[in-house]
């Protein structure tokens, strides 16, 4: 199903990744209206007077400016290739498009990888950053073309300039297109091995010519220059230069600076002309350290023979919509004999020292439920959702704490047509780069009377000590949906023990949703319409979870859209259980996925990156999950490891969708044998079940699922009793995985999910008279992953302490 056409600013530098973005804008059927492109300021002059080359306008073929010829030294740039500059007003020309041209004004002010765009107190962008030269040039692009609403450019793996374009495009009002991203990672040709030189071969065979016009890097010489990189013999050729001088793969398409390109001829549906430099016109300039740029002189048009090349169609190779992997498991479904093996367990710990006999609940975050006060009710949704912004700005200003220290939301609504409303209040809460990840689904009538929202959040307490870090992509590419607006798709912090951290990260994921990443649409539908949509949002979940370096989930939900009957909500959680078994693999399926190393940019710019050895910082990471983790026993009976994960059938989702996946925390920082899942299946005569994952770092944590069986011939139960039986059952689980063991007398999970059709009274009993004492989500209907009903499902975050700590 396609999404919207856009019309796109293409941002260029005259290298091959912004033209071969700006091709794959023109296969997706967006209309270019315009090229933009910031130069360097060789003069000194802060003017951002904006140049307007028209595709009618003649260009001195000779040279160029004579101040621009005289430069003896490439401005290099952070944000913005400059090398090469001399020959972009030609690109007006050959393209037929309108180009727009601006000096890059100031510098790279803000160093830091995710940029903190704010106004200071006079509303002014951040001082003197080359990042808002952007600014006024999109401003005039705009001011000529009203009509734009998209921004393009080629982000393949760089987050420092991806979040750049992107802060600016979001600002004007411009839906930011990032086609590249993580391109070198997304399923190859014909399912061969990923090579990230498949991004040249693809712009070869699209009819690219890109010219290596300055190489920086062990391996290349001034020899290479002007060589034809988007060629067989050119990507061969860069490939083994790289490699003689023990530079890892990724480098092969220039991204981490090792050389730069300048685009002279592309296919006929974008390039009515070639650029040609003579041979004289090609200056080669040593610029130290082992670095060479090309200066040239004497460009010029020429034109294209008049044959059925002018007339071909455009052929831009997109990506495969699932990798490999997904692939197989989509296929793997259909078949009956997969199930998934409930019961497989490991019911004992070897990791647990006896030692650690005490047992300290939920001392990492604190989880707040927020509903509006009962003054706003009857008025509009905005109201309610202002009363319950300021009551989460009341609850942080309580701790000391700003809107950045939460790390994850739950949004709870009656109906998901109010969604965009309480989004405008929900994200004024929040200014700052990588905002928390986001849940959103919606209960219907299940939610408290008289109430349209319910939003639970998770914040560090030690979140001063602890360092944050999130993933926060906002352009469309191939890669996973864009999170336009105050979500992110991850958001990392440390575990901590005693208020200080220990190496044990978690990562809080976004629910995701099965949209198409390039159209941001979801699939067309079919009769398998539900397997579809379940595959596909599981995979954006890996994605992420992938390049967040997580190693395993602690557990997971599938919400399910509200079914026709009961038997189909039980076939839905069903299929959601064959999934997530089958997503899992194996460990023998550990050596076939690995993923791309660290941004370039980290390894080039950051300290944390540069004190690491080549070897170390640029070793491919397995893909989710990281067996070698667990215990050797453990690993030899791979079904006992896989997390558990529920379906919970709910009103209905985003986007009208059929499914979302929620994983509760991802895990990183775990050593090898240091994990283990210990399953008991029989708490309380049977009617409790318990998954604890033990993860041994500095402290011994613990994650723990209880769930509660509740089949077709039980009756209704209210919710106060089987909170006290939860809490009975919870306590037993833990004696029976660490005999002796001290617990508090109030043990609280800090997430629930409630089958309101089997239990009843959730919202009649807290202290506010509404709210429950922890964090529910109201369902329909709720099964484990082998279609048995429950009643209710619990997580604790626990950690193991010796007797005599506080």
């Amino acid at each position: 199903m396609p999404g919207e056409r856009l019309n796109v600013i293409a941002l260029i530098s005259g290298g091959k990744d912004s033209f071969y973005s700006l091709l794959h804008c023109m296969h997706h059927g967006h209309r270019i209206v315009a090229l933009a492109n910031l130069f360097p300021n060789v003069d000194g002059n802060q003017s951002s007077e904006v140049q307007v080359i028209r595709p009618d306008q003649p260009v001195d073929s000779s040279s160029s400016t004579p101040a621009e010829n005289d430069a003896s030294e490439d401005l290099n740039s952070f944000m913005y290739q400059t090398v090469g500059h001399e020959v972009l007003p030609l690109f007006a020309q050959a393209t037929g498009l309108p180009l727009y041209r601006q000096p890059i004004l100031g510098s790279a002010v803000r160093h830091e990888r995710d940029y903190d765009y704010t106004l200071d107190e006079q509303g002014s962008a951040p001082a003197g950053d080359e990042t808002e030269s952007m600014l006024p040039l999109l401003r005039a692009v705009k001011a000529h073309h009203p009509e734009a609403n998209a921004l393009c450019s080629g982000a393949i793996l760089s987050t420092y300039q991806r979040t750049r374009v992107e802060s600016v495009a979001l600002r004007l009002g411009l839906t930011p297109l990032s086609y590249l991203w993580k391109y070198p990672v997304l399923p190859p040709l014909h399912g061969g091995a990923v090579d990230e030189a498949q991004l040249l071969r693809d712009m070869a065979a699209v009819g690219l010519e890109a010219r290596i016009i300055k190489v920086a890097s062990a391996g290349l010489d001034e020899t290479h220059l002007w060589e034809r990189l988007t060629s067989e013999t050119g990507v061969d050729r860069i490939k083994a230069s790289l490699r003689r001088f023990g530079v890892s793969d990724g480098a092969s398409i220039g991204e981490g600076g090792e050389f730069e390109t300048l685009v002279v001829d592309g296919p006929a549906a974008l390039f009515q002309k070639r650029i040609s430099v003579p041979e004289n016109g090609r200056m080669v300039i040593p610029d130290g350290g082992g670095s060479f740029w090309l200066m040239l002189r004497g460009a010029h048009l020429q034109d294209k023979l008049d044959s059925a090349e002018q007339v071909a169609h455009l052929s831009v190779r997109e990506p495969g919509l699932l990798d490999a992997r997904f692939q197989t498991v989509s296929q793997s479904l259909q078949s009956s004999s997969i199930s998934y093996k409930d019961d497989a367990a490991m019911n004992t710990s070897k990791l647990i020292n006896k030692s650690l006999v005490q047992a300290n609940l939920d001392i990492d975050n604190i989880y707040w439920a927020v509903i509006a006060d009962s003054h706003p009710i009857g008025k509009s949704i905005q109201h309610e959702m202002i009363n319950v912004a300021q009551k989460i700005q009341s609850l942080l200003s309580s701790k000391g704490l700003e809107s950045s220290a939460i790390t994850s939301a739950i949004i709870i609504l009656r109906d998901m047509s109010d969604f965009l409303k309480i989004n405008e209040e929900y994200g004024k809460l929040f200014q700052k780069p990588n905002p928390p990840s986001r849940i959103t689904i919606s209960s219907g009538d299940l939610v408290p009377e008289g109430r349209n929202v319910v939003i639970y959040l998770t914040v560090p307490v030690s979140n001063s000590k602890v360092i944050r870090s999130g993933l926060h992509v906002q352009s469309r590419s191939y890669w996973a949906p864009a999170n336009i607006g105050p979500y992110s798709q991850a958001v990392e912090t440390a575990v901590t023990e005693n208020g200080e951290p220990t190496n044990l990260r978690v990562v809080r994921i976004a629910g995701q949703i099965p949209l198409i990443p390039a159209s941001m649409v979801l699939p067309t539908p079919s009769e398998t319409a539900l397997q579809d949509q379940a595959v596909l949002s599981l995979q954006h979940l890996w994605r992420i979870g992938s390049d967040m370096k997580v190693q395993f989930w602690t557990s997971a939900v599938a919400y399910i859209a509200r079914q026709p009957s009961e038997g189909s909500a039980r076939e839905s959680a069903k299929l959601a259980g064959k999934l997530w078994l089958l997503a899992h693999g194996s460990p023998d399926d550990e050596d076939e996925d690995e993923e791309d190393g660290p941004d370039p940019w980290e390894l080039k710019h950051n300290m944390q990156y540069q004190s690491l050895g080549e070897g170390e910082a640029c070793a491919p990471r397995a893909s989710v999950p990281h067996w070698s983790i667990f215990t050797l026993s453990q690993q030899n009976e791979p079904t006992t490891c896989i997390p558990p994960v529920f379906a919970a059938e709910i009103e209905s989702l985003p986007r009208g969708s059929l499914v979302e996946w929620h994983a509760h925390a991802g895990l990183k920082g775990i050593e090898e044998n240091s994990a283990e899942l210990v399953r008991h299946a029989s708490i309380r005569n049977g009617r409790w079940m318990a998954w604890h994952l033990v993860v041994k770092s500095h402290a011994t944590v613990l994650y723990t699922t209880m769930a509660y069986s509740q089949d077709d011939h039980s009756g209704a139960t209210k919710f106060q009793a089987l909170e006290q039986e939860l809490s009975i059952a919870y306590k037993e689980s833990l004696g029976e995985l660490q005999p002796g063991v001290t617990i508090p007398d109030r043990v609280v999970p800090y997430l629930g999910y409630v089958n309101m059709n089997k239990v009843g009274e959730l919202w009649t009993r807290s202290d506010s008279g509404v709210l429950p004492p922890f964090a529910v989500v109201p369902c329909h209907s709720l099964w484990s992953s082998i279609g048995d009903r429950l009643g209710l499902v619990a997580l604790y975050e626990t950690i193991l302490t010796t007797g005599n700590e506080e």
